[in-house]
């Protein structure tokens, strides 16, 4: 028994640590030459192959997967496979079947519509969207899913897990977040002192990693009218939703995509994100 991963790489003849590389390498140097020689080492290539994993492995690797099986997505590499290597051709037809289907929907990349962010979290609660992610970016208004549903002892062993986390708040202290309190209804310093008490949360926690701890949190603000509160978990799932007028954070609708390679909602608001990430301030550690 082993992964759909193992047959694949059985059908090429590159089921060795030593040749599956030399492919790593080749793909790696044509769509990130930083990549190179950082493919996986004999026992990690060796859990990949039996599936004994917990999570799937770094969003680095899962490049690099993608390009070599673009026919497969990556969770399906890690599915347990005890067939013929030779049943899993997929057959060009059977590829633009399934994007044609996808199309027939017209869905683009989005596996989930909630009608409010209470729904969403429902289903899909912060403990285990977080829990295995080595990766995770946030921005918003006050990231209540992170600081208010999410304990600083797991924030801190997210990071110490080697987990990096970046957090892009509402300036509190800037014009966007007082006109969101007008127009919501809020009474002045409502929305931003929950902010700014947020963000010291956050500094707690930062407070306590040490030289030693793998992970990092990142705390930056900006002060631009809010549109998004968008969630990304290892550069694969992207939850997104729009600030309506008047209207709560937690009234929206939530919208989960996933990253499929194609154009698609995903692209399209981790491309905001890291815009607006650029053109953030840091928040130094107080």
């Amino acid at each position: 028994m082993g992964t759909v991963l193992k047959a694949l790489l059985q059908q090429r003849h590159l089921q060795t640590v030593s040749a599956f590389n030399r492919e790593y390498d080749k793909l790696a140097h044509r769509i990130d030459p930083a990549l190179v020689g950082f493919g996986p080492k004999k026992a990690q290539f060796y859990r990949w192959l039996s599936g004994e994993i917990s999570s799937l492995p770094y969003p680095d690797h899962c490049r690099i997967l993608q390009a070599m099986f673009p026919n497969w997505s990556t969770a399906e590499l890690f599915q347990q496979y005890s067939g013929n290597p030779e049943d899993l051709i997929r057959e060009p037809h059977a590829v633009a079947h399934a994007a044609k289907q996808q199309n027939k929907h017209n869905l683009a990349d989005v596996e989930a519509v909630y009608a409010t962010r209470l729904d969403f979290l429902r289903a899909m609660p912060p403990q285990e969207l977080f829990k295995t992610a080595r990766t995770v970016d946030l921005t918003g208004l006050s990231l209540n899913m992170l600081c208010q549903q999410y304990s600083d002892t797991d924030i801190l062993r997210l990071l110490e897990n080697g987990t990096v986390i970046r957090c892009l708040f509402l300036d509190p202290a800037g014009e966007s977040i007082r006109a969101r309190e007008v127009e919501e209804g809020h009474a002045p310093g409502l929305l931003t002192n929950l902010t700014d008490a947020n963000i010291q949360t956050l500094e707690r926690v930062r407070r306590r990693v040490t030289a030693q701890t793998p992970g990092s949190l990142l705390i930056r603000v900006y002060d631009q009218p809010i549109r998004f509160n968008i969630t990304i978990i290892d550069s694969t799932i992207c939850v997104m939703q729009p600030y309506l007028p008047t209207s709560r954070g937690v009234e929206s609708p939530t919208f989960v995509s996933r990253n499929s390679g194609a154009a698609g909602l995903y692209g399209t608001f981790s491309g905001v994100f890291e815009a607006m990430w650029s053109g953030g301030n840091e928040r130094a550690i107080e």
